[in-house]
């Protein structure tokens, strides 16, 4: 069955409150949707990033997998990464490649008529996740509301709160969240939160100190995901997991933070890192030097495949790109309790409502 030339399409969403971190400030989502077709099937992928990733996929990748195999995805995958040479691969040429892949994956499954899971190949039937937002944006009103909501609402036994906020330049303020961040959710939730690469060495140190104070168990890129040698040295003194991985863009970098010994808990983002075939690999590189793995965001584009991995610590239920796939897809999974069950029908599940968001549509 060949594959057809995909369509590209943009969409920018604005947010629902002014949203931060440590090291960024952003008023609206941009998501960007590959749809591939072989025969009568449809296969639907996206990701995150600006307008120009659509553009690099319609004008550089599209061509390349036209007219291909539509069940031989590593053969489209390599010829992606291989045309992709002077361009660069981290950044947006990755996006690219990671929306057009998990379109890929679905059309597969689709074709076979299977869940994505069942061709992927489950080990567990349910997925754990974490409710992430909590951004330093949040008056503290705002930010119990979104904690109850995952607690005591949905009962989702595990959450992320952002710190960080102006660059390690408020660290009282970022102390003060997360003590009212524990007091909101109880001694049972497990606390974690996310510097997005705020802090100096010495600072995520003396930071982290406090935070175990309030039992935060998941230190987030407590200094930038760059500083292989930093992450190694606050991971070494701290008690608490220090986690990081969600800027890599190829397998090469996964491979580089490992070998560092940079990380407890190795994060993939399969709309980044080069889509579900670059997702596995990596998550099998963990696995061979005993290190569990989190989904980073769209956590739908998750799904399925975290249920095919046995070193699979959770997802993350990121609170933008979860009120983003709840509105584009019909099919959006249900976290109640704290997991999900991959979608039991043919693909991963999500059928894509063209019509509905017209409105947000930018190209």
């Amino acid at each position: 069955m060949k594959l057809h030339l995909p369509v590209v399409s943009v969409y920018t969403v604005p947010t629902d409150a002014p949203e931060a971190d440590g090291t960024l400030a952003w008023n609206s989502t941009t998501v960007v949707i590959a749809e591939v077709t072989a025969g009568d099937a449809t296969g639907t992928g996206w990701t995150y990033g600006p307008a120009a990733v659509g553009d690099f996929l319609r004008d550089h990748l599209a061509p390349l997998v036209e007219g291909r195999d539509a069940l031989d995805i590593p053969a489209a995958h390599d010829a992606m990464s291989r045309a992709i040479r002077n361009a660069g691969r981290p950044g947006i040429a990755a996006c690219a490649i990671s929306a057009l892949d998990i379109a890929l994956w679905d059309l597969k499954a689709r074709l076979l008529e299977l869940p994505l899971a069942r061709l992927l190949g489950s080990c567990r039937e349910r997925v754990p996740v974490y409710g992430s937002g909590g951004f330093t944006t949040y008056h503290d009103t705002h930010l119990a509301a979104q904690l109850n909501g995952w607690v005591h609402g949905q009962h989702i036994p595990r959450v992320k709160i952002k710190i960080g906020e102006d660059w390690g330049h408020a660290t009282p303020r970022d102390l003060s969240r997360v003590r009212a961040a524990r007091q909101v959710i109880g001694s049972e939730a497990e606390l974690y939160v996310d510097a997005n690469g705020a802090y100096t060495r010495k600072q995520a140190i003396r930071v982290g100190h406090a935070l175990a104070e309030h039992d935060v168990g998941w230190f987030e890129e407590p200094v930038s995901s760059d500083d292989l040698t930093g992450l190694r040295l606050v991971r070494d003194t701290l008690s608490c997991d220090v986690t990081a991985g969600e800027y890599g863009y190829d397998l090469p970098y996964f491979a580089r933070m490992i070998a560092a010994g940079a990380v407890d808990c190795l994060q993939i983002d399969a709309t980044r890192c080069g889509g579900l075939t670059e997702f596995l690999r990596a998550a099998a590189l963990a696995q061979a030097h005993g290190l569990d793995i989190s989904t980073h965001c769209a956590p739908h584009a998750h799904a399925a495949a975290a249920a095919a991995l046995p070193n699979l610590r959770h997802i993350e239920w990121f609170h933008d790109h979860v009120r983003v796939e709840d509105m584009f897809f019909d099919g959006a999974l249900d976290p109640r309790g704290g997991t999900i069950t991959p979608p039991q029908g043919v693909g991963h599940g999500l059928t894509l409502r063209a019509e509905e968001v017209q409105e947000f549509r930018v190209a």
